[in-house]
């Protein structure tokens, strides 16, 4: 009889072991089925975890009147967040720490927006990849929109690589698909955001100069947006180039042409010309549901003497707020501002949402944060980059404020807004 009692004992307590195992195993294996994510993101420190805005009646409950967009750099001891050993995604001319830049401080800030702290978290990538799970996201722009995609993919190769989906070679037209998501990116590289060329027949001597239809939209990306989720948009320095300013195919003026008789109308005729010709073809989308945002300039950073004259970006901490900015970067802002406003109340009527990724003061404050003469080997002889930015660097703001906006989007449906 003991031995029948204690065999009992052994079955009873088999089956308990199983039983708490069954219970330990099924979540795990059901929350792995959903998710193939979901082991890693056990490992997401919880202070990136549980930092979701949420909206109520249309405000973020930290701070009913808060603008993420106007604040300042603090100091940020746990970042950065991925490098060049662990992103393969960083091009060789943003590649910093690669070519040997000998300071690390400048990739130790985080931006902290006045009076409401946590509305622009540190980028949670999986929540940025749960939201975007079966969309599609556009992004239109030059090489600085590029530098902005770079540093999107590496913070999100914490959770997924993406693979190469393109359709074209090279890399001016370039999409890339989060397969357990389903999630797309694709690029659209338009210089002016109208339709431009080179100019192969008038003479100038030095930089390459433009033909470009102010009043004519380019629809290499015009004519592939309309079915996608997200849009942002974005154009800056290419404006500073030596450009003939076209309208009704006829010739009107130019920029820094130095070409006789050919009025030269300034830089601001052609930025707001353009900006207003790109704004009114979304305004011209038929069915359009997706979220457009317009990203303001990122403003260069060349001191000492201009960009080919042997300009360079030295620094190595951010400015202070109160510094101001060069007219120039002032006078292409407000316009983009005054641009953007006019179009918004067009939007409004037609059910178009139309944003403003307003990131202009955020990366005026940080001259630190460029590429510099760390965009080669240091034998190599070239220019100073004080337009593009080191991955990782302040360029990953963007993408902090994209989700914050995003995720306002998310949470209020199609009526939220940021400001």
């Amino acid at each position: 009889m003991e031995f029948l009692h204690s065999t009992s004992k052994q079955k009873l307590l088999i089956v308990v072991t199983i039983a708490i195992a069954l219970f330990t195993v099924i979540p795990i294996v059901y929350s792995f089925a959903k998710d193939p994510n979901f082991l890693l993101k056990q490992q997401q420190p919880p202070s990136q975890i549980n930092t979701i805005i949420k909206l109520q009646n249309d405000v973020v409950t930290t701070n009913e009147n808060c603008d993420i967009f106007s604040g300042e750099w603090v100091p940020n001891p746990e970042g950065p967040y991925y490098n060049h050993t662990t992103c393969y995604a960083i091009p060789e001319y943003q590649n910093c720490m690669k070519f040997g830049r000998p300071d690390t401080e400048f990739m130790k800030w985080k931006w902290r927006p006045d009076g409401c702290e946590d509305a622009v978290p540190v980028f949670d990538p999986w929540r940025f990849l749960e939201i975007m799970r079966g969309k599609t996201m556009a992004i239109v722009g030059d090489s600085v929109s590029n530098n902005h995609i770079n540093s999107l993919i590496c913070l999100l190769s914490q959770v997924e690589y993406p693979m190469d989906t393109s359709v074209v070679p090279g890399y001016r037209f370039k999409r890339w698909t989060y397969k357990t998501y389903n999630f797309t990116i694709a690029t659209f590289w338009t210089t002016f955001l109208v339709k431009s060329r080179p100019n192969p027949t008038l003479p100038r001597l030095g930089d390459d100069l433009f033909d470009v239809y102010l009043d004519e939209v380019d629809e290499r990306w015009t004519a592939q947006i309309g079915d996608f989720d997200y849009v942002v948009m974005s154009s800056g320095h290419w404006h500073f180039r030596a450009s003939i300013y076209y309208e009704n195919q006829t010739m009107v003026g130019c920029h820094y042409c130095q070409l006789p008789n050919i009025t030269d109308l300034t830089i601001l005729y052609g930025y707001r010309k353009a900006h207003r010709t790109a704004l009114n073809a979304i305004l011209a989308l038929e069915n359009f549901k997706g979220v457009m945002y317009l990203r303001t300039f990122a403003p260069s950073h060349f001191e000492g003497a201009l960009w080919n004259e042997g300009g360079d970006c030295l620094r190595k901490q951010p400015h202070q707020r109160n510094e101001t900015q060069d007219e120039t970067t002032i006078k292409l802002y407000n316009i983009q501002l005054e641009e953007f406003r006019r179009a918004e109340k067009e939007a409004k009527k037609k059910g178009i949402r139309l944003r403003l990724l307003d990131t202009t003061q955020a990366m005026w404050l940080r001259p630190d944060g460029h590429s510099g003469r760390y965009g080669r080997l240091p034998e190599a002889k070239g220019r100073s980059d004080c337009i593009h930015w080191c991955l990782p660097g302040p360029i990953d703001i963007l993408n902090d404020f994209l989700l914050a906006m995003i995720e306002r989007e998310e949470d209020k449906g199609s009526l939220a807004q940021v400001r």
